[in-house]
């Protein structure tokens, strides 16, 4: 059996992952509530907006080791049985959620969720990488993104809705199930990478392997990836360092503090927080796959990958500071905060797509989960120090000076791009 465009039916698994990933993450913030909710997790576990945020730099810290032993775990054992391990624990976790009885239980089974949720990631770079040619891999990786932004626009209506049915053990326990069972269909699907996958037609395998780099063409099973120092020693590995370290906290305010910033600022419960935070989620969708699009067409129109990825970061980038400074200026309303928020993360994802694609167009496919990892670890920790200020920032002042430390750190963000990767090509 031949399948036309098998690269395709693989990167919809991964976006598929992806949705669940975002639903079972955001189920915990979107039924928080507040200490005097009734019902809320919150209300319910006697717990305060303090633990929310040492809970979150848990999950974080957790997220960040995960991020970059899952880069090492994918290159090593692949990405058919990376991904099976990473789902397959994440969804374990999610559903003992539904068995916690206070901080200590809830804590664990966040730091096993945040580990084995991380994989996601990397494994998402190194399957595009594999799977894409060149010039196909930003838009792979924005439908890829995308499957995170639709998954936050499904996650609170999702959720708010089996919260109200059954309560939020048993929301629990559904959500979590979603990505167990998606274990069956990428088994099936994903039987080998696209040099010897017996279902891919010729066409297709010719046209993924002659628009990869020499790097990747050459590898063979027996390939061994660069350790870190390897990695790090190449001057381009610091633009995915230092890159991701100033960008990521940009995202994660949003994800992690939005539902609280919605109860704090606007008095809303949990059923409204369902029907206000899958807004923004929408733009960062358009701006995945915009980007990712924007992206191939310079690199097809130029035949520079360089300028392909540079101008699109570049725009996401203005988007994203002008949104953030509109947010302190006019976001006094709620509906004024979502729509411009709409805009901050549609500029995030139209330029984050560029940016993760960047370890695959550095490196070959053994050293690309590693670098990915390795980015994605070192923007978590930008996340778990902004986590920590924000509650004291937010008791002392208010949500204002985070909105204009994040704004600050687009510029940096871009900037460190264009200074590491003086030219974004295959360095080896």
């Amino acid at each position: 059996m031949k399948v036309k465009g098998l690269r395709w039916w693989i990167i919809g698994l991964i976006f598929l992952s992806t949705v669940i990933n975002y639903i079972d993450r955001s189920a915990l913030g979107i039924m928080w509530g507040s200490e005097d909710l009734e019902g809320s997790i919150s209300y319910s576990l006697g717990l305060t907006k303090s633990d929310y945020g040492n809970i979150l730099n848990i999950f974080m810290v957790a997220y960040a080791l995960g991020q970059l032993f899952s880069g090492k775990l994918f290159d090593k054992v692949g990405t058919k049985i990376g991904y099976v391990l990473s789902i397959g624990i994440w969804s374990l976790s999610t559903m003992l959620h539904a068995t916690v009885t206070g901080f200590k239980s809830l804590a664990f089974f966040r730091t096993t969720l945040g580990v084995s949720e991380a994989g996601n990631w990397p494994g998402a770079v190194k399957s595009n990488a594999e799977w894409f040619p060149i010039k196909e891999r930003a838009i792979a990786q924005g439908l890829f993104n995308a499957g995170a932004s639709i998954g936050s626009v499904i996650a609170p209506l999702l959720i708010a809705t089996f919260y109200v049915a059954y309560g939020w053990r048993i929301t629990f326990i559904i959500v979590g199930a979603m990505g167990l069972l998606w274990i069956i269909p990428w088994l099936i699907i994903n039987k080998k990478g696209p040099k010897y996958h017996p279902w891919i037609t010729e066409e297709e395998r010719q046209y993924i392997v002659e628009g990869q780099s020499e790097a990747d063409q050459n590898e063979t099973e027996d390939t061994k990836g660069k350790s870190l120092t390897e990695i790090l020693s190449f001057r381009e590995s610091w633009a995915v360092v230092a890159g991701r370290f100033f960008l990521e906290p940009i995202w994660w305010l949003f994800v992690g503090w939005m539902p609280i910033y919605l109860f704090d600022v606007y008095g809303f419960n949990v059923k409204e927080v369902g029907m206000f935070l899958w807004v923004p989620y929408v733009g960062a969708a358009i701006g995945s796959i915009a980007g990712g699009y924007v992206s191939g067409k310079i690199i097809a129109k130029s035949n520079s990958i360089d300028k392909g990825r540079k101008i699109t970061i570049l725009i996401g980038g203005i988007i994203m500071l002008l949104g953030l400074i509109a947010t302190v200026l006019i976001g006094d309303t709620a509906e004024k905060f979502v729509v411009i928020v709409f805009f901050v993360l549609f500029g995030f994802q139209f330029a984050i797509s560029n940016v993760q694609t960047l370890p695959s167009d550095f490196f070959g496919g053994k050293s690309v989960g590693s670098l990915a990892g390795l980015g994605g670890m070192i923007g978590v920790f930008s996340v778990i120090i902004m986590n920590f200020l924000v509650p004291i920032v937010v008791d002392k002042f208010s949500y204002t000076p985070i909105f204009i430390a994040i704004a600050i750190f687009v510029p940096l963000g871009v900037g460190s791009i264009y200074y590491f990767a003086r030219k974004i090509k295959s360095v080896e």
